[in-house]
């Protein structure tokens, strides 16, 4: 697989070069390229994308003009833009485009602007991350359209193109500048009739679908951007007359729009912005490479997600005990300490006396170098049949995603979001571990304060926790949330992990940590997801499965550490403290000052090779060309016994050729030459229940 790219002309390995431009084709067509990619549109008699080019590997991927976006208005469905009269959607031959004409009942292009991205969010930096450009660079094309029937309301359709990656965004925005009120009922901003990527004669389920994924802001309800992604669908094409399908049933329309709603009324004077797609082109159908592409985009797009602060979840609020923790976690080095559930923190209460308390502790952390932060229950609880949210079938509350959930446009959840906004400001907390987040659940109340009913009750609810965690990116406060919300300004969800499984005995935790994390980095960078150390008992199993005392097992909780801080993720220490003896501390400061030293490389690209079986090496490898630590392994031994393998690493992604110089635990190097397809074979020796790391640098001999 590795053949297959030119080193350095792979956007995987290295940067590319070429910057995103808008390039105009005489009168009537403009293309937004950046050397990956291009989508190219013309602009007379009407706007419509009329090529969608992977220039990575030479494919044309559209085959239909569509219209740029659809919207209901009051009622009634309007196309935006498109060309009507493509004599066969199966392919589109450039010579039929002079032929295709307008659809009068359309809304008719008016004008073009180019200009930069935007920042969606502001993003404060004030913790350790990447140095990623924000907004990413790159190009922007608007597309203004209009409709004599709606004078006064305009229609604009935004896509941005960034330099060193396939990807694109698009939204649209819905202006009013007449004497009254409109009704967005619904709206699709963006439709693609694709090339499919699989012709089935008869019914078929699981279709494999066109080599492009797209993402958007408009997701939760899942830890993963696949689960979570609720705005992106892809779709039959019954126009589509020559397809293979007998019943017209393949899915080879991408389209995004919002499961229900928005059903949102814009007032004269002002803007509706619609959900961010984002569209991410690939070269290869190879799983690996996919991956990589997907955690490239949310790295470029939700770049506060490369922030990974070491952190100890505090199970109590005893302010001796909390002391004493905040003077450990600063003495071994972490770097921010969290009141976790089950600690006693109430970030609703907004009582003079509880803000005081804690903003005291927030003052003793920050003096210690530290940061602090606190857990909050948000939608799977039962609050009263007057806030929750009801369900549309029985018209009671419960029947939801989690039961019971309150709406967050009850009046209990607006002042919600008050109160944690209030403690936060008051008490100079850093982050907020939000729990239970808004899963999606719709609201079929007519008396909620913040909403009409259930047609736009989704959408202003997502939008309540949207905007508020853009105040908390502004304010540069952290953002744990077991929930996808990358896009809308969180900074990590949960790596994947059974909370069960903390229970077994404590030698098996760090081989299902190790096997989690192999699993959930296939699409989450190491910084996007956390883990769990229970250093006191967690779900259930007693002391067979703890790690307190410490100094008592001190060899799973160094196994702990080398698990996590190896793969580069962050695990929430859940207990009161991090060290009970002077052995315990050094051990705690050994690893986690390797990690600071590595910290760079650890936070970067996974490839994946061998997954924790229990008895036999298993690894994470980690690779970055942009650093002088281009690669390194951390190999692990589950068993009681010395283990000596033969492993092969490949390497194609750490940009590394020929010879290299391979460091072993910073005491023995060697040099090893790398073969046809970039990979080191090494043999490698690791202790019982141990771990050992290889760091893999170009030979300058």
């Amino acid at each position: 697989m590795y053949q297959a790219h030119i080193l350095d002309q792979d956007w995987l390995v290295n940067p590319i070069r070429e910057h995103t431009k808008a390039v105009r084709h005489g009168t009537n067509e403009i293309a937004l390229e950046n050397g990956l990619i291009r989508r190219t549109f013309r602009i007379t008699p009407n706007a419509a994308t009329v090529a969608l080019d992977n220039l990575m590997t030479g494919e044309s991927m559209l085959r239909a003009v569509k219209p740029e976006a659809v919207i209901e208005i009051d009622g009634h469905v309007w196309n935006i833009g498109g060309l009507v009269g493509q004599p066969n959607l199966a392919f589109l031959r450039p010579d039929w485009l002079d032929g295709m004409t307008s659809d009068p009942n359309a809304f008719q292009f008016k004008k073009v602007s180019i200009g930069t991205p935007e920042a969606p969010i502001s993003w404060k930096r004030n913790r350790h991350a990447a140095g990623s450009a924000w907004p990413p660079k790159g190009t922007s094309v608007e597309l203004e359209f209009e409709h004599h029937s709606l004078p006064g309301v305009g229609v604009f359709v935004r896509y941005e193109m960034f330099d060193g990656i396939p990807a694109m965004m698009k939204r649209i925005e819905v202006r009013n500048q007449s004497q009254k009120a409109i009704r967005l009922n619904t709206y699709k901003s963006e439709q693609l009739g694709l090339v499919e990527a699989q012709s089935e004669t008869d019914t078929f389920s699981n279709w494999v679908m066109p080599n492009i994924d797209a993402f958007s802001d408009y997701s939760f309800n899942g830890m993963t951007a696949v689960g979570a992604n609720k705005a992106i669908h892809w779709v039959t094409d019954p126009a589509y007359g020559s397809q293979v399908s007998y019943n017209l049933e393949t899915p080879c329309v991408l389209e995004s729009s919002l499961p229900l709603g928005p059903n949102t009324l814009i007032e004269p004077g002002t803007t509706f912005h619609s959900h961010r797609t984002y569209e991410l082109i690939h070269d290869s159908s190879e799983r690996e490479r996919k991956t990589l592409g997907i955690r490239r985009l949310f790295r470029t797009f939700a770049p506060w997600s490369t922030e990974n602060p070491i952190m100890l979840h505090l199970t109590t609020t005893d302010t001796a005990k909390a002391h004493l923790a905040i003077d450990q976690a600063a003495d071994v080095g972490f770097e921010m300490v969290i009141f976790s559930f089950g600690s006693g923190l109430d970030a609703e209460d907004v009582s003079e006396a509880n803000l005081a308390k804690f903003k005291a502790f927030a003052d003793y952390a920050h003096a210690k170098g530290l940061q602090i932060g606190c857990y909050s229950l948000l939608a799977s609880r039962h609050i009263d049949e007057a806030n929750d949210a009801i369900n549309a079938k029985t018209g009671k509350p419960g029947d939801m995603i989690f039961g019971f959930s309150p709406c967050l446009q009850s009046q209990w959840g607006i002042d919600y979001f008050k109160h944690v906004r209030i403690f936060l400001e008051k008490t100079g907390f850093d982050l907020l571990e939000h729990d239970g987040s808004y899963p999606g659940d719709p609201c079929a109340s007519t008396k909620h304060p913040g909403h009409e009913g259930l047609a736009d009750s989704q959408y202003k609810q997502w939008k309540e926790i949207a905007d508020f965690y853009a105040w908390c990116r502004e304010r540069g406060i952290f953002l744990n949330v077991p929930d996808w919300y990358l896009l809308a300004g969180s900074n990590k969800t949960g790596m994947g992990y059974r909370e069960t499984n903390w229970s077994l005995p404590r030698d098996q935790q760090p081989i299902h940590a190790r096997q989690n994390m192999y699993d959930g980095t296939w699409l989450k960078a190491p910084s996007m997801g956390w883990m769990f150390v229970p250093l006191t008992e967690y779900q259930g199993g007693g002391a067979a499965a703890t790690i307190e005392p410490l100094a008592d097992h001190l060899q799973v909780y160094e196994q702990h550490m080398a698990s996590a801080f190896g793969f580069g993720v962050q695990a929430c220490y859940r207990g009161p403290r991090l060290y009970d003896s002077p052995k315990t501390r050094a051990a705690v400061i050994k690893w986690v000052t390797w990690f600071k030293k590595h910290r760079a490389i650890l936070e970067s690209d996974l490839v994946h090779v061998r997954r924790a079986d229990g008895k036999r090496l298993d690894l994470a490898l980690h690779v970055n060309s942009r650093l002088s630590e281009p690669a390194l392994a951390m190999i692990y031994n589950p068993t009681e016994h010395p283990l000596t393998e033969e492993l092969t690493l490949p390497l194609y992604y750490s940009g590394l050729t020929g010879h290299v110089s391979v460091q072993d635990e910073g005491t023995r190097t060697t040099v090893e030459t790398l073969d046809g397809q970039y990979r080191l074979k090494i043999k490698v020796t690791v202790p019982p229940m141990s771990a050992k790391s290889l760091v893999i640098k170009p030979h300058e001999g």
